[in-house]
């Protein structure tokens, strides 16, 4: 494990949950299954009163912590599992499972597909997108989506619920940017 990675997300989780957690929180800690860290963030789930949950906290180099969970209330990552998450990582950061994030140059098959599309988020796709002149607008209508069912998707998978075509949508990421990444957006 990378102990600077470690250190960012010890720092920074202590900064952001200041106090012990709560009783609604304290249930969850340690109750966490698939931990996984990928650099500074962690990723893990847990049963709740409504279903399994996926659950994450990232923090950034200045100590900026988003934290994420699939429940009704965890949107901006306020809930009692984020703090519970938060809580179980500082107990055993050894329990968490590094992983490395796949590289698109490293894909080789359609074994390695799946991989590289959890470790690259939408929002990051669209951006390289926008970089090459190709807007949201402009994806969307060119594989035949709305760019509110767009919107949707992308903020979705920010906040740990997944729409069944997100894959298929950074696949169409992919394939433009390959494809035509050089072109530039004609308004």
């Amino acid at each position: 494990m990378s102990t600077t990675d470690i250190e960012t997300l010890t720092k920074g989780i202590q900064a952001h949950w200041l106090s012990t957690p709560g009783e609604k929180a304290r249930k969850y800690i340690g109750q966490f299954s698939q931990c996984v860290r990928i650099g500074t963030k962690i990723l893990a789930k847990v049963v709740g009163n409504h279903g399994t949950y996926t659950v994450s906290i990232q923090v950034d180099p200045q100590l900026t912590t988003i934290s994420a969970c699939s429940c009704y209330i965890g949107k901006g990552g306020y809930c009692h599992h984020c703090a519970a998450l938060a809580e179980t990582f500082l107990k055993a950061p050894d329990s968490f499972v590094e992983k490395v994030a796949k590289k698109l140059d490293t894909v080789n098959g359609l074994a390695d597909v799946s991989e590289y599309l959890e470790s690259v988020t939408l929002e990051s796709l669209l951006g390289r997108l926008k970089e090459k002149g190709i807007t949201q607008k402009t994806f969307a209508a060119s594989i035949g989506m709305s760019t509110q069912h767009l919107s949707a998707v992308k903020s979705s998978e920010l906040n740990n619920r997944f729409y069944h075509e997100l894959g298929a949508t950074k696949l169409a990421c992919l394939w433009i940017l390959e494809h035509y990444g050089d072109v530039k957006n004609e308004k």
